[in-house]
């Protein structure tokens, strides 16, 4: 077979996405630490509404998702499956939230972080997935598939129903967005980036799963992480605006809550599936540097 035909591997992230990972985590930090410590400065002249729900942002950001960018990346350089394919999702993450400080937050003097680390996440997120499909192939046929496929498949499809009863709803009424108002912004960015990307990709992901395709595999893991981490912001935000003297709207924290606890179970059971079976010498990849 001639020698461009042979798939080699060396089964770990490969060093420049690791590079970037860790880097968007790194800017990533010091962007959250500098919004938490001069919030004031920074969302000022946004709504209360946009206000708290940046902090509660960076809350996150700061102590959850820009570490386990770069511990994620690490690991997953040193061959952990488990971390690779976590860090796609943690990266999903951080490329949509970016997407919303740029677009959506008042020009300021964290607007060329933001915009660093959106492009990190992004080249990152991409890299990072076609680098993983090929080491995903031992796990078709042999990790979780129906619980973790239909999971995303409903999760997806009920955030999306709930986003067109919404939008069909100010449609209908000839009122603006209700969403936009609330944050002052022409559209609603959360709308835009979920029905266009990341619900369709979750979905997609579900599907592919329970099919047993590669891909379904490759992203499963990755798609749970990002569902996960987007209800904390939720969780966090009525936190925030209590302390605020705003409006807290506890509502929400209950199904949140609750579909964070039931994504944080299936993510475990899925993960537990992918550790790796070991291999005979005559199927070990030949080694390669990343």
């Amino acid at each position: 077979m001639p020698q461009d035909h042979v798939q080699v591997s060396s089964g770990r992230l490969p060093r420049i996405w690791t590079w970037l990972s860790a880097s968007a985590g790194v800017l990533a930090f010091t962007g959250s630490v500098l919004g938490i410590l001069q919030p004031a400065a920074i969302y000022g002249r946004e709504t209360d509404l946009l206000f708290n729900a940046a902090l509660a942002q960076d809350v996150v950001n700061g102590l959850l998702v820009s570490p386990l960018l770069v511990i994620l990346a690490f690991l997953a350089r040193r061959g952990s499956m488990g971390s690779w394919l976590s860090l796609a999702g943690c990266l999903g993450f951080t490329a949509y939230n970016y997407s919303i400080y740029a677009f959506s937050i008042q020009f300021g003097p964290l607007f060329l972080v933001w915009t660093a680390v959106l492009g990190l996440s992004v080249f990152a997120l991409a890299g990072t997935l076609a680098s993983v499909v090929p080491e995903a192939a031992h796990l078709v046929g042999r990790t979780a598939t129906g619980l973790t496929g239909w999971v995303l498949i409903v999760t997806s499809a009920l955030f999306t129903l709930l986003w067109l009863n919404e939008i069909f709803g100010d449609l209908l009424t000839g009122a603006p967005s209700r969403s936009a108002s609330s944050w002052n912004v022409p559209t609603s960015p959360v709308h835009v980036l979920d029905l266009a990307f990341f619900l369709p990709a979750v979905f997609t992901s579900g599907v592919l799963l329970i099919r047993g395709h590669v891909w379904g595999h490759a992203t499963a893991v990755g798609s749970l992480v990002f569902l996960g981490l987007t209800t904390l912001p939720i969780l966090v935000t009525p936190i925030i605006s209590y302390l605020r003297e705003s409006p807290a709207g506890w509502g929400m924290m209950m199904p949140i809550g609750a579909l964070s606890i039931a994504l944080c179970v299936v993510f475990i059971r899925q993960l537990r599936s992918t550790r790796r079976q070991p291999r005979s010498p005559s199927m070990e990849p030949v080694p390669v540097h990343g």
